[in-house]
């Protein structure tokens, strides 16, 4: 169903934080011909918490309509609310996108169960398969394998993308779920490890400088060639570290516009890269081959 290097795309905008919609098909094309296999629009990466419902839609409609099945689109459809997400799986599943990603609520940090009723509603309101996403550094609730592996049991519920950056995590839900249940990494520096582990692909940030690299990366891991997908991830190495010197996805907008695909805007309350750090990606944007 997913598998390979998905990106979790950026949102371009001007620096009076209006959407640049050039700046989208900028890089919706630079994804086509990079060789991404699915393009997450309005997840972290893509400033979910600061675009409208409007502006979402419009993203994803724009975006379906330029990767005309060439690639998928897989629309972010995460809140805190479980009713607010249930409305927000229905209006988007109406749309022609080949799937959603709901993150676990932030900030309210739910119990296991409540983890499962949530995505459990949400999944019964949708008419494309989801995927769950578990993110603890950023929503402060961590989602067990064993809640995993329930979910999993759930029609709609088809993957997980994982960002513990713990093979043992990987293994562990890889084992309990089932054989068609699809284990996606959340972090670009040990995605490598994770698809030799059983992971399927990774949803990634890196990818959104270096699409080709990530999708090769991914896919010498999937013939189960670690030698081969060492060496090529092995340029990646800063790039992967330097995307998050400062909280995601400042860097990464900022390394895209100063590669020329889209324009320097971001929207607070983050703010654009501190001077300090723009020698640091740009020196990882050069050793990773993607700048100049």
């Amino acid at each position: 169903m997913f598998s390979g290097s998905l990106v979790a795309i950026a949102t371009p905008m001007g620096t009076d934080g209006q959407l640049d919609f050039a700046g989208w098909e900028r890089l919706i094309d630079f994804h086509l011909q990079g060789g991404t296999a699915g393009v997450v629009v309005g997840g972290t990466t893509g400033e979910s918490p600061s675009l409208s419902d409007a502006e979402l839609k419009e993203l994803t409609i724009r975006a379906c309509r330029q990767a005309a099945g060439r690639l998928q689109v897989i629309a972010g459809a995460g809140t805190s609310c479980t009713a607010t997400t249930v409305d927000k799986v229905r209006w988007l599943s109406q749309l022609p996108i080949d799937g959603l990603l709901i993150v676990t609520p932030a900030y309210n940090r739910p119990t296991q169960e409540g983890l499962y009723r949530h995505f459990a509603a949400a999944s019964a309101a949708a008419r494309v398969p989801v995927i769950a996403y578990n993110v603890p550094s950023r929503t402060a609730v961590d989602m067990q394998p064993a809640t995993v592996s329930r979910l999993a049991q759930l029609p709609r519920v088809v993957a997980v993308k994982e960002a513990v950056a713990s093979m043992d995590r990987v293994r562990e839900i890889v084992a309990l779920a089932p054989e068609n249940f699809v284990v996606l990494s959340g972090d670009d520096a040990t995605a490598r490890e994770a698809v030799l582990n059983g992971a399927r692909g990774v949803i990634s940030v890196t990818a959104n400088v270096a699409p080709g690299a990530m999708a090769a990366v991914i896919a010498a891991a999937t013939r189960g060639d670690a030698a081969e997908a060492q060496k090529l991830d092995a340029p990646l190495a800063a790039l992967h570290q330097a995307l998050f010197c400062e909280s995601n996805p400042i860097a990464v907008k900022w390394a895209l516009a100063r590669m020329g695909l889209m324009a320097p805007g971001i929207r607070l309350p983050l703010t654009p890269l501190s001077p300090q750090f723009h020698t640091v990606v740009e020196q990882a944007l050069r050793q990773a081959g993607v700048w100049r």
